[in-house]
Parts: structure tokens; sequence; C-alpha cells
């Protein structure tokens, strides 16, 4: 499939599957990234990917899977199922950690059951047999030693044993002291020697204590004797051992055979811990490179959207360089094979490979750093012609090495074939080269393959732009600046700026002008019909740049009209709201007073004086329920203040609320800051606020933004929380910290797999107010804890 063996390599696969391997936890996992290798089955790619995908929701969005050990089973369950074996207790040790975790992992999943449809899959519904636990975990301790308790007679040797060695110990003790009474030992205490425990004797004593010498010093002056009595304790307690250890292998044996039924079971779950590694690894990868699932396709079809090349965006992320400029490309059958031609070191190369990597990849399971929008087919041959491949051992020259290729891809592609060559025509005369290379892509393109292939040869970019299938591409170059844009522009093939770049590079002119001559005066009009060509496309893509930007702020301005209207308007319902209660409450009263009045008037009996005094009080309670007329004609009247500029508080009048001039547009509108809602008003519709009442406005403010830094807490924990969850709380505090002006944020995220810390500082980096932030000291929490400084 694919054509050359090292095109894998020249295209970066194998780097690829080194950092999988990386993320794995097991040797089997290693393995099995080892064997990645591109499919063309469209029904097992989709498995894989969607694996893939569930393991990265799984990692980002869901509780930590409990993959604590992953030993490998397989070699052990191999061993155990020879008849006449036994397993040893570190083994057993290992299976029963395995078998644990297997456990714990079908359990969580058992919990989940229907969320990770695909996931489930790699289950093939294995039983959890907790006989093989209990078993186990009745011999083995959680140390890794067979418990004393195993056996009865286990129990009564190993008691056997200790009270032995005591009872040598004590013995040894005595015969110690009462020789350095006597005087007989040398400097030193009890020492080993020979796996016995010594006493150091003089040299002219050693006849004096009855034992066994096991050694001498290098002197000579001191030998090392066990007491005879001590002796035969020791051999007493050395046969204990041998008899103890008998019983040991015993029970192991006897382990063993109870285990052997189960090596099947043992090996399934060894293939499941393996496959759970080996997709976690995948899933951890992607999560890396922000990668996603794209759209799979039954035609032969690649249509990258916002792709990157994910070595080389892993590399800028490391290096801190800048971003990888995103590719779009797309190829189909009316586009065929696309034709990149352009400047030296302007992206040629990098577009070739990000897209036979990416497909690659895809063909393999690995999710892939574009749009989830991208959409790709299966290709059944990947055939690729990236440098020379010369060689000294087979007489082979660089044009050779080519040609040979195009050989093989004249012989075998066909319409399931993607074909990615780099430098198309190059290592031979322009004049022969030229047309050797026109031919065989003609070739190529009645037998319908898809492709990318980059070239300078202005013969194809001609005949692509003429023929049905082929279609030119460059790589946007700024010829003002001199400097390569890495962006990919269908449609229109590219100069070289051959001449340019020599010219900035500062070769000398006479060289130039010289060389200009030499060159056809056809072919001086082409390459300068080309450099105007990318002039022009440079500026229609600057402009549609601009129109964008300028879409997107009168989206946002649209967005936040939209809000401030809604909520101008649930204002508008509350004030209807609280004055209807209010007259409620007027007319409660008013009826009241009325009916008091009324009482009085008739008490006082038609008393002229007292009648007055009771109507006046009655009009001065119905005066504090009137609207003052003349407000209103104060509104009415209010004049255009030309004086109002950028800062000043204003009181709208319709709204009898205070606001802050963010900006003096044309046409007498003004845009007020309401807090944090923004709002047009008239300038008519404005009185400019002076003196005491603007400087009351002002404290107002003041004082609402001192409460809210007051209450204000610069430490946010989101250990155990969700991503999603995470990262709104983030959202949340940041807002409020950036409005009262805070300089700087703690946030608590914990270490685990480093996840939640990546995803933190991701949105940390896109949040234009954080100028930078940094680890915690390792005292303190290192890079569980990241403190976001905010400008």
């Amino acid at each position: 499939m694919i054509f050359p063996k090292n095109a894998l390599d020249k295209l970066g696969f194998i780097e690829i599957k080194d950092l999988i391997k990386d993320k794995c936890l097991s040797e089997s996992g290693k393995e099995m990234v080892e064997k990645i290798q591109p499919q063309v089955k469209l029904e097992q790619i989709d498995r894989f990917l969607r694996q893939t995908q569930e393991f990265k929701d799984l990692l980002v969005n869901d509780a930590p899977l409990p993959v604590d050990h992953l030993y490998p089973i397989k070699p052990l369950g191999e061993k155990a199922r020879v008849e006449g074996s036994f397993l040893a207790e570190e083994e057993f040790h290992r299976i029963l950690l395995s078998l644990r975790t297997v456990y714990a992992i079908i359990r969580y999943f058992n919990e989940r059951e229907g969320q990770y449809v695909h996931l489930e899959l790699l289950f093939e519904h294995l039983p959890i047999e907790t006989k093989i636990i209990r078993q186990i975990e009745a011999v083995i301790d959680d140390r890794g030693k067979m418990k004393d308790n195993a056996s009865r007679l286990l129990l009564d040797l190993t008691q056997q044993i200790l009270k032995s060695e005591q009872e040598a110990r004590k013995r040894i003790d005595q015969v110690f002291k009462q020789a350095q009474n006597n005087g007989w030992t040398a400097d030193g205490n009890l020492t080993i020697r020979d796996g016995r425990l010594c006493i150091p004797i003089l040299a002219e004593n050693k006849r004096k204590l009855k034992g066994f010498i096991h050694d001498e010093s290098a002197t000579g002056q001191t030998a090392y004797i066990e007491p005879e009595e001590v002796f035969h304790l020791n051999n007493k307690v050395r046969d204990l051992a041998f008899e103890r250890r008998r019983e040991v292998i015993r029970i192991l044996t006897e382990l063993t055979t109870e285990l052997r039924p189960h090596v099947s079971l043992l090996l399934a779950y060894h293939g499941l811990l393996s496959k759970l590694d080996f997709v976690r690894a995948k899933a951890l990868f992607a999560i890396d490179m922000e990668a996603e699932m794209p759209e799979l396709s039954k035609e032969a079809e690649i249509n990258l959207v916002n792709a990157r090349h994910p070595l080389l965006l892993l590399n800028a992320r490391k290096e801190n360089h800048p971003p990888v400029v995103p590719l779009n490309i797309k190829i189909d059958q009316e586009d065929r094979v696309i034709l990149v031609s352009g400047p030296n070191a302007g992206g040629k190369s990098v577009c070739m490979k990000t897209v036979g990597l990416l497909q690659l990849m895809v063909q393999s399971g690995l999710l892939i750093p574009a749009e989830a929008t991208s959409k790709l087919g299966v290709f059944r041959q990947i055939f690729a012609d990236i440098g020379d491949d010369q060689s000294i051992e087979s007489d082979l020259s660089t044009y050779s090495a080519h040609l040979s290729k195009m050989k093989h891809f004249t012989e075998f592609a066909n319409g399931r074939t993607l074909v990615l060559i780099d430098e198309f025509g190059t290592g031979t005369d322009p004049l022969f080269g030229g047309p050797i290379a026109e031919a065989v892509l003609e070739t190529l393109n009645k037998k319908g393959v898809r492709g990318v292939i980059t070239t300078h040869y202005s013969n194809l970019k001609v005949f692509a732009s003429n023929t049905a299938g082929l279609e030119n591409a460059s790589m946007l170059f700024d010829n003002v600046a001199m400097r390569p844009l890495y962006i990919l522009q269908v449609g229109k093939p590219g100069s070289s700026y051959a001449f340019e770049i020599a010219q900035k590079i500062g070769l000398n002119k006479e060289i130039l002008h010289a060389a200009k001559d030499k060159i056809g005066s056809r072919q001086k009009k082409v390459d300068t019909l080309l450099v105007d060509l990318e002039r022009d496309k440079k500026e229609i893509y600057d402009t549609k740049a601009a129109i964008a930007m300028r879409e997107r702020e009168l989206e946002r301005l649209k967005n936040e009209y939209e809000n401030l209207q809604g909520y101008l308007e649930e204002n508008k319902k509350q004030i209807i709201r609280e004055a209807k209660d209010e007259a409620r409450q007027i007319l409660k009263n008013a009826n009241k007073l009325v009916e008091n009045t009324v009482a009085e008037i008739k008490s006082v009996q038609a008393d002229k004086e007292k009648t007055r005094e009771i109507r006046r009080r009655l009009h001065d309670e119905v005066d504090k329920h009137t609207d003052k007329k003349p407000v209103a004609k104060q509104v009415m009247a209010a004049q255009v203040d030309e004086s109002i500029k950028v800062g000043d508080w204003v009181k709208i009048l319709e709204a009898d609320t205070e606001a802050q001039v963010i900006e003096v547009s044309k046409g007498n509108n003004l845009i007020l800051a309401l807090g944090e809602l923004r709002t047009v008003v008239k300038k008519n519709k404005v009185v400019k606020l002076q003196g005491k009442e603007k400087a009351k406005v002002i404290k107002k403010h003041r004082t609402i933004s001192t409460e809210s830094a007051a209450d204000f807490q610069p430490e946010l924990d989101v250990r155990g929380m969700r991503t999603e969850d995470a990262l709104r709380q983030l959202e949340t505090v940041l807002d409020r910290a950036v409005m009262i002006g805070y300089p700087s944020l703690k946030i608590l995220h914990g270490k685990g797999d480093g996840i939640l810390r990546k995803f933190i500082r991701d949105y940390l980096r896109k949040y234009s107010h954080v100028s930078h932030f940094e680890d915690e000291h390792a005292d303190r929490g290192g890079d569980g804890v990241t403190y976001a400084h905010i400008q």
C-alpha cells in the first residue's frame, strides 16, 4: 500500500508513533503502537477513530480511569499453563494487582453503560472472576509475600524458626558476653560470616572456645568463630527453613494448579489492558494536538479545514514559536491533483507533507489537528516521492531515483491512489526534466489519481491551468516585506520570486541584470504576471480578512444591542409592575383619606375654618402623589450639548439613570456604559452632569467597585471538576478580576494526568487580559497551581 517503504518515515509517521509510545504505561501497549499501520476498511477505521474520540472525551470530561497497575499478564499465564510449573510469590502479586485493575475498569464502564459504546467493544463481555482474586489473596499479602497462615504446617514451621532463631541468638549473646569477660574477644561486635553469626576471637585464644572457625581477618590476628552449641541450633534453623521453603513451593504449585483453568481468561484480561493502554495513549496524544475526529467518506477525497502539521504544532508550542498557520485544501473528483508552486521556504513541502501525514493518521485510527468538519476518504495506495534517495551501492543518482519512482507510479497508480511528489521534475536539465515531468503528470491524471505535487516548473503550471482534473495553487508571499505567509491559495500558480529573494539577500545588481537578460522575454513576462497575480491575491486576501473582522465586530455590536434591549425591556416590565402596585396602594390610601376627611367635616358641623384646614391637608396628600409636569417639559426641551466628550458622566432623561460616555459617534450619537452594558443614545436625550451631581455619581460607582473588590476572592479551586465546569467558573472569576482591576489570580487545578492544567492554560493564553502565567513554587504545589497575571 505504501511506496516506497521509507515514505512513512519521510512523512513523519514514525515520529508520530514514537510520541504515542511515550504515552503508554505498558510494554504491550507500546508493542501495539509499533504495529500501527494504515487500514483500508472504512468500518474498521471508523471504529478505531471513535474509540479514540470516546477515550479523549472520557479523559477530558469524566472521572479518571482506574489504571493503577498494568503488569504484563500474558507471560505469567503462559508459564502457568505448563503442567508441574508454579508461579513465584511476586508473580502472583503482579497478577493480583493487574486483576484488581481489570475489575475496577470493567466496573467503571458498567456504571457508564451506553455512554462509551465503541470502547465497550474492547471488553467482549469479559466476566469478573472474583474467585481468582480470593484464591490469591488467601495466600499472598499486599507486600507480595506469602502469608504465614497460608497453611497450618507453614504457620507451625514459621513459629519454630522464629523460636529457634531467638534461642540461638540468646545463646550466642551469652557465649559472647562470657568470652568478653574472659578477655578472649577482639574489638568489635558479633558479625556475619558465610551467612552465620560469629564471635570475633583473638587468634591466641581461638583454641579456648569450642566451635567452627568460618573466617580470619587479613592480618590473621582475629578468628571468627561460631560456638559449637550455637552451630547445632543454627543448623536446626536452616533445616526448618528448607522445610518451610518446600512447603511454600507446595502451596505455590497448588495455587498455580487452581489458576491453570483460568489461563485463557487471564490472556483475555491481558489483551484488554493492552488495548486500553493503546487507545489511552492515542487519546492523550490527540489532546496534546487539540485533535478532532474528521468525517469519513467512501469517496477518494480530501477536504482539510484549518489543518496543522502535528509535529510543527507540537514543536512550536514547545519552543514557544509563533502558532502554525492552518492549511485549507480540497481534493475531489473535479480537482484531483493540486499543483503547488511558490517561493522556496514558502511552505510548499509542509503543505504536501501535512496532507500525506494526516491521511496516514486517519487511516491508522488517529485523530488529527483539524476542524471536525474536515472530510477524508480512504486510499488503498499512498505513493510518495520526497527527498533524493540517491544510492551509491545501487548506482542510483538523484534523478534516477526519481525516475524509478515515477515508473512505479505510472504503472500501479489508480483512482484510489494518493500521490505526493516534492519538487517534481528536479535533478536534471530543466530543458528535459520539465517535459518528462509534464508527460508523467499527464499519465497520472488520466489514471484519475489524487494528490499534491510541488514544483517550480512553468510548463507544469501552464499544463495544469489548461487540463481538467489538475488545479494550480500557490503559497502566498508578501512581496513588499519579502516574507512567506504560509497560506495556500488555490486557483492560480505562484511565482518563485527568485530575483526578488536574490535582491533581498544582496546579490550584486549587475549579476541580477545579467541573469534577467539571459532568460527569455516571454518567461520574464510570465514571471512578472505571476508576481502581479500574487500581489492582487494578497490584496484580495487582506480585504476579505478586513471584511470578516468588520462582520465579526458588527455581529458583536448586534448581540450587545439585543442584550441591552432585553435588559431595558425587562426593566420596563419591572417598573410597570412596581408602578401598578404603588398605584393600588395610593388608591387604597386615598379612599381611606377621603372617608376620614368626610367624617371629620361632619364632626365639625360645617365650621368654615376647620373645613378649610381639612381640605388643605387633603390637597397636600394628593400633591405628594402627583407628577410634576415641569420635569416632562424639561425632557422635551433638552438641548444638544456639544461639549460632551469621552469620559463625561451624563443623565439619560428618558430612563432617569446615569452613564459614562465611552465614545462620541457621528450623527449626534453617544455610546454609553451602563455598568457592563453598552447603549447608543442621541445627544439631545441626555444632560451632562457637573459639579456636586457629577461627584455624587462618581462616588456611588466607586463605592460599588470597592464593595466588589472587598468580597472578591483571588483564589479559585477547580480540583475534581469537569473541564467544562472548571473553564466556566474560571471565566466568571477572571471577568470579575478584570472588572475590579485585581492584578493576579491563583488557580488550584492539581496535577493528575495534567489534562485539566493543559485546558486551563490554553484558555489563559487566549484571554486577552492575561499578560502571562506561571507555576507556583515547588514547595507550595508546583505545576499543580497556576498564577495568572492580569494586565
